[in-house]
């Protein structure tokens, strides 16, 4: 700026300055003026006001001499380029003010001023703006420095300008805004250093998320608010949305929430509605908006008459008609109108007219207060498919995908078949979600291009995970999964488990389509180690250990375009074995240890259970599937018949069956319904051992309990066989209650139980997934509410044992020499002189048999999934309310570092 001192402009009628720099004085003005027509003359006239005097020019001087003061990174003539001030030309007033806008507009100089402009020796003083020396971001908290930082102009090593200042402020405040936080405020701070930098400091007040805390309607005279308000998307603020962000203003979603009453209003007969105004007001401490609706509802309209024509030969008008899902009389519904365009369309489709032209014809009345609705479907060319065009895919083939398209070069255009295609290439879990297949016109009106944009996603898991679940206790997985195996679509998975109970290694390859052919091969190997477990009270006890070896070769074969049919062969070799340190004894006392299980120790039906066993089994599995996503399906339907035949060879026989289906529906704006059915039966192909045993091993048998049906324990549900202590004196007899029954020792922990499943059972489940916001979806967060049903059941009675108090089992059995046996109470404590002890006494017991019963047990409860860091995540919080005696209960099951 010039300084008001520094340059002197010569006001209008004032004479030029001397050139000494003193200033000559101006003419006076005569005292009168002679008068204008019509005016009087002489003394005691009144004068007119003399006339304004005509501005000067302004003075044009040369200038002799220019100097640049005060540039410190900048040359003296990088100063003067930028003005068009030149020694030996000549300025004046308007030339210099330009010289000073030239020089500001470079956003190079802070300030800017011009002396000697009397003199023509002209000299322009600068104060250069500062250089960046960092940029220092504070208080942000909800955005990271990597989300602001690339939204700021201003960065090191640059000059620092107010105006970029202050724009990069407006930047960080937008990108609060976008976050819903109006009330956020930035104050940028310069840090002075030496020579000519500065710190630039953007002191950031995030403030409060700004919530909506009313939504008012005014207008509506058939509709409630509160039934108004669940059309929308924007929801008011309570405190139980602490996962939603439907509370928080959005501009956009208030233009989106006035088409959803549009919406509603044309679904309910409303065909005049309109939103005259939506007005978001912030409230004054800019912490909450208030959002006004006025709206008209308009007369409510019925459907007049509902026709059909057709201009296409293939297409029957009358059959169409008697289709429509609207009638004359019915209350108005644009929806339906909507999609029964769409239906005609997709039915022009299916005889190869892919762009159908149907267009529905309405005749209000508005007298009767009726809308008659004509839907003439225009004559188009049938269509062929010109090319299939994939982009997008970096690294899978382009044969993976064109393998899933339900229509090649040359085919009649069929839309079912292109949704197929969609729903068919989303199922293979390789690209984003939300695929969709473009149609585009090809050379020929009679040509159609299909295209398809895909964005791969990442197909193979790495997961090294150690962590505590309430089933398995401490569990460490390592496991490496490739889906798409070198952009092939195969699938390749190998695995690792540790855990104090369980332990495996597996190995799986799946290659989807053998040679080209629509053929699926895969085989499994694997070995796994796992001890079977009771509990007694809290504490778990290992029963008996069975390690398997073996594998497993599939082959799946596609019948029809749902229907698929897969072939499998299985050979394993099971080793099943009890502690011998517990659960063998020596009757005979020839040895300290020989190889005799003792039923009184851990039970016929574990006894039974021991040895080596090789399982031979071929299978078959149809399978019927109409799910959009195998992965995470949000609609259709599955179901499954499974059969497997062990007798191939091998020690057992037997044949099992199961039935799994499940439905998924789309709900109430993006919740995920789902409905499954399963059960099973094996039947054994061999007879027992003897009258006592089932033939059907336990280890073939079926199990329930946790996670399949939840609020029960791991095996918590069917058949089990409880082994109860009786009550005794100091003397060794039973306790008897008032009417001679014997007592038996209360509470869990002195009960020993012992799940041996079923070889029948059934399970049923209805589940609800409800959507969050967008903040939780991205933490990975998928809750749901459940309830789930079944049994397990059908097992043969085992052989119970019940030693009483006072039997022989429960003395010290001690022997001489000669082979004599002598038994002494357990409180003589050792066997008398000359004997040694044979056999210690046995704790009196009486063995139960418990929930061999179809009767259903149900539970209810909700969950939660999660993708936390530290691995996947779920936890499950069921109540049982129908169990049945015995049946292990449990309220909290979770899981944590493996998948579930």
């Amino acid at each position: 700026m010039i300084a008001p001192a520094a340059v002197a402009q010569t006001a209008p009628g004032d004479a030029a300055q001397s050139p000494a720099g003193q200033e000559s004085t101006a003419p006076t003005p005569p005292p009168s003026q002679p008068a204008g027509p019509g005016q009087p003359r002489g003394a005691g006239a009144e004068l007119p006001p003399p006339p304004a005097a005509p501005a000067a020019p302004s003075v044009t001087r040369q200038i002799h001499s220019l100097t640049v003061t005060g540039s410190q990174r900048l040359e003296q003539e990088t100063v003067l380029s930028y003005t068009s001030l030149r020694v030996g030309e000549n300025y004046d007033d308007e030339k210099l003010d330009q010289a000073l806008h030239d020089l500001l507009s470079t956003e190079l100089f802070a300030d800017v001023t011009i002396a000697g402009v009397e003199t023509g020796d002209i000299v322009i003083r600068v104060r250069e703006n500062p250089v960046i020396n960092r940029i220092v971001l504070e208080g942000n908290h909800r955005i990271k420095d990597d989300k602001i930082t690339p939204e700021i102009r201003l960065a090191p090593r640059q000059i620092f300008t107010r105006s970029r200042a202050r724009a990069d402020v407006a930047r960080i405040i937008e990108l609060y805004r976008r976050q819903g936080r109006y009330a956020a405020s930035v104050d940028p701070q310069i840090v002075q250093l030496d020579q000519n930098r500065v710190d630039v400091v953007f002191v950031i007040n995030e403030g409060p998320r700004s919530r909506v805390r009313t939504i008012n309607i005014i207008g509506n005279e058939h509709f409630g608010d509160g039934r108004l308000i669940r059309e929308m998307a924007t929801r008011e603020h309570r405190w139980w949305n602490i996962f939603s962000s439907a509370d928080t203003y959005d501009p956009d979603r208030l233009a989106f929430d006035q088409q959803k009453l549009r919406q509603f209003y044309l679904t309910q007969g409303y065909a005049d509605f309109r939103v005259q105004s939506a007005v978001a007001e912030l409230t004054p401490d800019r912490r909450d908006f208030i959002i006004t609706y006025v709206i008209d509802e308009g007369q409510r309209y019925r459907f007049g008459p509902v026709t059909v024509d057709s201009d296409i030969r293939d297409l029957d008008a009358a059959s169409m008609q008697r289709r429509l899902p609207m009638h004359e009389g019915d209350w108005y519904n644009a929806k339906q109108v909507e999609d029964t365009v769409d239906s005609l369309n997709q039915l022009s489709g299916l005889f190869g007219y892919a762009f159908s032209d149907v267009r529905p014809q309405f005749h209000r009345d508005a007298e009767h207060r009726t809308m008659g609705v004509n839907f003439h479907v225009a004559e188009t060319p049938r269509v062929y498919v010109e090319r299939v065009d994939i982009s997008g895919n970096t690294t899978t083939r382009d044969k993976v995908i064109r393998r899933e398209f339900r229509l090649a070069e040359g085919d009649p255009f069929s839309s079912v078949q292109v949704r197929r295609s969609r729903d068919r290439i989303q199922s293979l879990g390789f690209f984003q979600d939300n695929l969709e297949i473009r149609q585009e016109q090809g050379t020929t009106p009679d040509r159609i291009v299909l295209g398809v944009d895909v964005q791969e996603r990442a197909t193979g898991q790495l997961q090294l995970s150690a962590g505590y679940s309430s089933l398995e206790r401490f569990l460490i997985n390592a496991a490496i999964t490739q889906r798409n195996f070198m952009g092939r679509g195969q699938e390749v998975r190998a695995q690792v488990n540790w855990s104090s109970y369980s332990k495996s290694v597996e190995f799986g390859f799946t290659e989807p389509y053998l040679f080209d052919r629509n053929l699926a091969l895969g085989f499994d190997l694997f070995r796994r180690d796992l001890n079977a477990f009771n509990f007694i009270g809290n504490s778990r006890q290992t029963t008996y250990g069975q390690i398997s070896t073996g594998g497993q070769v599939r082959l799946g074969v596609p019948l029809t375009e749902t229907i698929n049919l897969a072939l499998r062969y299985g050979l394993t070799y099971d080793q099943i074995t009890l502690n011998q340190n517990v659960y063998f004894s020596d009757p005979d006392g020839t040895g300290p240890l020989p190889p005799v299980c003792d039923p009184l120790l851990a039970g016929r039906y574990l006894c039974d259970v021991i040895g080596n066993r090789v399982t031979s089994s071929v299978g078959y599995s149809l399978l019927y599937s109409t799910l959009n996503n195998y992965i995470h399906p949000t609609r259709g339907a599955r179901l499954l018949f499974s059969q497997d035949f062990a007798g191939v060879g091998g020690d057992t026989r037997y044949l099992r069956t199961v039935v799994r289906g499940a439905k998924y529906w789309n709900v109430f704006n993006n919740f995920i319904f789902s409905i499954s059915l399963e059960g099973g039966y094996i039947r054994a192909l061999q007879k027992a051992d003897s009258p006592d045993d089932d033939p059907v091993r336990l280890t073939d048998r079926f199990f329930l309990g946790s996670p399949q049906i939840r609020g029960f324990d791991i095996r918590g549900v069917g058949p089990r066989i409880q082994r109860r202590q009786y009550q005794v004196d100091a003397d060794g007899n039973a306790v008897l209650d008032s009417n001679g029954n014997p007592l038996f020792v209360t509470g869990n922990n002195n009960i020993l139980d012992d799940a041996i499943g079923g070889r029948a059972y059934y399970l049923g489940r209805a589940e609800l997934e409800i959507p969050l916001g967008a903040g939780a979806r991205d933490l990975g967060l998928r809750p749901s509410i459940f309830a789930d049903i079944g049994a397990v059941f059908g097992v043969r009675r085992p052989a119970l044992q019940d030693v009483a108090p006072g039997s022989p089992l429960t003395q010290i059995e001690c022997t001489a020499a000669d082979g004599t046996v002598q038994l002494v109470p357990p409180s003589a404590g050792s066997c008398p002189t000359n004997f040694t002890l044979t056999r210690n006494p046995v704790t009196p017991f009486r063995e139960v048999f418990l929930g061999d019963t179809p009767r259903p047990r149900i539970s209810v409860g909700f969950g939660v999934n999660w993708n936390s860091p530290f691995g996947p995540f779920r936890i499950d919080i069921a109540r049982a309310l129908v169990s049945a005696p015995g049946d292990d209960t449990k309220l909290i099951t979770f899981n944590v570092g493996t998948a579930f």
